[in-house]
């Protein structure tokens, strides 16, 4: 057996051992995949408020600090 016969055969190998493993895996439901993915974006949407505000906040209290303004 050659190198190329014994890498190719390795390369299949490796790609049903991912099939296998995949038909393993619980996948969500529709249902669920939807709340989660509602969910991250309600927290993201918040965390990005949250951080707009204090950015802003922070950059009044420098300017009125060191520019007296």
């Amino acid at each position: 057996m050659t190198h190329r016969t014994t890498t190719k055969r390795a390369r299949f190998r490796f790609i049903g051992d991912i099939i296998a493993e995949l038909k393993k895996v619980v996948w969500l439901s529709k249902r669920e995949a939807a709340y989660l993915t509602f969910l991250v974006l309600l927290v993201t949407i918040a965390a990005g408020l949250a951080l707009g505000a204090f950015d802003y906040g922070f950059t009044r209290l420098v300017d009125a600090f060191f520019l007296g303004g």
